[in-house]
């Protein structure tokens, strides 16, 4: 079953780096953030994790929590972390769930047949604290992901959740933000009090809402 964004994210409870975790009462009221990584020891993936580590205040400060998946056991996962640690000078204190038996990557359709049957892809999911997806990103197994771009794309969800706002193409926090069309022109100087630029009825610019 394939998963799909606006979907509720599946629960589940399974071994990890740092003890057995069910996935809902460890995200509690946070935001999440779920990845999945083909095998241990590769090194794509070992740097993956370092930069993960290496973000891990800027997600704090976003109120999101991370967690990692590999199909490998946890044993394997604990020595993993020491190579990480090593060698991209971080400390890896999120939890790597140990998917040997693949429960997880088929509740999250992480494995893609027709690019391995048994490994699984560099998808990622972010969750929001109501436990519906918010958005998925997949990679091949070639290509590590982009961790600025995940920060960005989290910054722009948590903005758009509370505003009736979109970020633009390249947006960066702090950047102009477009008025969705659902809010009038009228109804958005209102809303807005820091200026409504209107480029065409449908385009219209407004300072980003939550910054002083």
């Amino acid at each position: 079953m394939s998963l799909r964004l606006g979907d509720i994210a599946p629960n589940f409870t399974e071994k990890t780096s740092l003890g057995e975790i069910n996935f809902y009462e460890y995200l509690g009221d946070s935001w999440g953030i779920l990845f999945s990584h083909p095998a241990d020891y590769t090194p794509v993936c070992t740097t993956e994790l370092g930069r993960t580590a290496a973000l891990q205040s800027e997600f704090e400060k976003r109120n999101v929590k991370v967690l990692a998946l590999s199909v490998d056991p946890v044993d394997k996962h604990l020595s993993w972390i020491g190579d990480i640690n090593e060698t991209q000078n971080v400390s890896v204190n999120f939890p790597i769930i140990a998917d040997d038996e693949r429960k997880v990557s088929e509740l999250y359709d992480f494995i893609h047949p027709n690019a391995s049957a048994t490994a699984t892809v560099r998808s990622l999911v972010i969750i929001a604290p109501d436990k519906t997806v918010k958005l998925i990103i997949t990679y091949p197994a070639s290509t590590g992901r982009n961790f600025i771009e995940v920060l960005r794309v989290v910054d722009s969800l948590q903005l758009t959740a509370n505003y009736s706002v979109a970020t633009p193409a390249n947006w960066q926090h702090g950047e102009d933000v477009i008025v969705v069309p659902s809010v009038s022109t009228e109804d958005a100087i209102n809303k807005f009090p820091k200026g409504v630029k209107v480029v065409k009825p449908y385009l219209r610019y407004t300072p980003q809402p939550d910054l002083k």
